[in-house]
């Protein structure tokens, strides 16, 4: 069975884990939204998006992931932040 063009693209990035794996004051790059339309709508609406940049500013254990965009900060569920995946830097 083949690779699907997104997996592909991916794996051509480099490795990629979930968000919340992420230490605090690490850069990482968003490489995959793993959720359903719902949730890329809402964090579309928040202003993050495949390919953007972050910081990790706070990731609490199991928990809540605090990052950084541009000046401005955003509070994810410890569910949510298991469906992104991300790469360093």
């Amino acid at each position: 069975m083949g690779l699907g063009k997104q997996q592909v693209q991916q794996e051509n990035k480099g490795p990629s884990f979930p968000l919340a794996l992420a230490g605090s004051g690490e850069i990482v790059r968003i490489r995959m939204i793993r959720g359903g339309g719902k949730m890329k709508e809402r964090l579309l609406s928040i202003g993050l998006q495949v390919d953007d940049t972050i910081e990790i500013v706070q990731n609490r254990e199991k928990g809540a992931v605090l990052v950084a965009k541009d000046g401005n900060r955003f509070m994810l569920g410890g569910g949510m932040a298991q469906k992104i995946n991300v790469s360093k830097e």
